[in-house]
């Protein structure tokens, strides 16, 4: 892996994942849990409470900043994903093409153990 300067950040948990996934353009909450379901077909639904945790703690990080904040009584923010975030992203996406590709180069030989066995 190329990327060594987030190895100790990764993995990203599935909901990390695509909470940065969907702040590759400004998003507010409520669009990032729109999007991650959408995305998922479903399979992923964020609550409020692990998206809002996983914002705070991605704004720590510096991965996501403020886009721009709604005045008022809600107060909606929309959050962006920043340089530093991307380059988080793009190392776990390299991590998980090397899972893939080291998988697929050996299924073949899982697939051809079950039939030997079968």
């Amino acid at each position: 892996m190329k990327s060594g300067r987030f190895t100790k950040d990764l993995p990203l948990t599935e909901a990390v994942f695509y909470i940065l996934l969907a702040l590759r353009h400004p998003n507010h909450g409520y669009g990032i849990i729109q999007e991650v379901e959408e995305m998922t077909e479903g399979r992923l639904v964020l609550g409020a409470g692990t998206l809002y945790g996983a914002i705070q703690t991605l704004e720590k990080k510096h991965w996501i900043s403020v886009y721009s904040a709604e005045e008022g009584s809600r107060k909606k923010k929309e959050y962006l994903l920043t340089p530093e975030g991307r380059e988080v992203f793009l190392a776990e996406t390299e991590r998980l093409q090397e899972l893939l590709g080291n998988a697929g180069r050996i299924n073949s030989d899982l697939i051809g153990t079950e039939e030997e066995e079968g």
